[in-house]
């Protein structure tokens, strides 16, 4: 669906569900995501099935996997608003990929093709604070970040602050 230099972000296919479930059950890569681990095989091709049957020009979220040469490395997950000119956005890399830049990658990919085909006016992300990896993913892409919510997500057991992030189309085409 959408290609980078080293990557594919697609649709998610059944075959993705063992890679699926091995980079979500690593308690490194959930540690600031909603799930628990272990992820097993079972929700996972559930899940993967889910994912494969959204649309990614509808309001509400969507899931690209991402793809290495034909190897599922991770996703980014996209909310269209309702009035499809705004989105939110996560994501999440195995840990074997992390550190190589992939991630910026993905991101910017799918970025570009919000901004410059889709005409998105705006994408917006949070993190937990603690998650700096994260954080300058979003900096170095330009986003700016727009406020700090102090212990205000009871999350896994503790309260947890948020970073709150925001990218303007105009900002991106400048």
């Amino acid at each position: 669906m959408i290609s980078t230099d080293r990557l594919t972000l697609r649709r998610f296919q059944p075959g993705d569900a063992d890679a699926f479930a091995a980079y979500r059950s690593a308690p490194e890569v959930a540690r600031y995501q909603s799930w628990d681990t272990p992820v097993s095989l079972e929700t996972a091709r559930t899940t993967v099935a889910q994912y494969a049957e959204g649309d990614p020009t509808q309001a509400g979220w969507f899931q690209y996997a991402i793809d290495l040469d034909g190897v599922l490395i991770g996703d980014i997950g996209l909310k269209l608003h309702d009035n499809l000119r705004q989105a939110d956005l996560g994501y999440t890399l195995a840990p074997a990929y992390q550190g190589k830049g992939y991630a910026t990658e993905a991101v910017r990919g799918l970025l570009d093709h919000l901004f410059r085909e889709r005409n998105i006016h705006r994408v917006s992300a949070e993190c937990d604070a603690r998650n700096e990896s994260s954080a300058r993913l979003l900096t170095r892409l330009g986003f700016r970040q727009e406020g700090l919510r102090v212990a205000n997500t009871w999350f896994k057991g503790e309260w947890t602050d948020d970073l709150l992030f925001g990218l303007l189309r105009s900002d991106w085409l400048s």
